[in-house]
């Protein structure tokens, strides 16, 4: 059974596509890309801690929509590779890392101590989703479910700094990644029960 998620994991393919071939004629690596998400995100980050809201949760919604094009290059131009998706799943984490870390500055700076908690537990939850994710694959289960994966942080972080909501925002991320946390412990549970049985 599917459990529910937010948004589609992946961007329609007719929206894709044509930017897929455009970066490929181009000539432009799924790696780069990966990187160039990075920058970006560590980019926006600098913009978040100095206190640019707006221009960091732009730059930050940009960099990550990178992310949905490094995987579908790769597949075009026949160059997916187990070192790509490590390298790809490690970025994702960074820039997540990256664009919190600059969240946590900002609220710092104003003295704002519950904002701080609430970047930590965001920060803490996103990790989890994923480490829950990569220990079942070790144990040959695939677990990619949830109801708050990286698509929906993104979103709801972007439009928070856009928006300049960012307190609700904050407690809205730190308390559905910790709910996706124990959705995904016990999806990964019940398909390792089933696995050995």
């Amino acid at each position: 059974m599917m459990s529910p998620r937010l948004l589609v994991g992946r961007a329609p393919s007719r929206l894709i596509d044509p930017l897929v071939g455009l970066l490929a004629t181009l000539g432009v690596t799924p790696n780069a890309l990966t990187v160039a998400g990075l920058l970006g995100n560590v980019g926006a980050a600098v913009l978040i801690a100095r206190g640019d809201l707006l221009a960091g949760g732009i730059v930050m919604l940009l960099a990550s929509g990178l992310d949905l094009l490094d995987g579908g290059l790769a597949r075009a131009t026949g160059t997916v590779t187990p070192l790509g998706a490590v390298l790809d799943a490690t970025f994702d984490r960074l820039s997540e890392a990256a664009v919190l870390f600059g969240v946590l500055i900002y609220q710092t700076d104003l003295g704002h101590r519950e904002e701080s908690l609430l970047v930590f537990a965001a920060a803490s939850g996103s990790l989890l989703v994923s480490y829950i994710r990569a220990r079942a694959e070790a144990h040959g289960v695939t677990v990619t479910a949830g109801l708050f994966t990286r698509p929906e942080r993104v979103v709801l972080l972007g439009a928070a700094l856009i928006g300049g909501w960012l307190r609700a925002g904050l407690w809205l991320l730190a308390v559905l990644t910790l709910i996706t946390v124990l959705q995904r412990l016990y999806l990964a549970g019940r398909a390792l029960r089933q696995e050995r049985s």
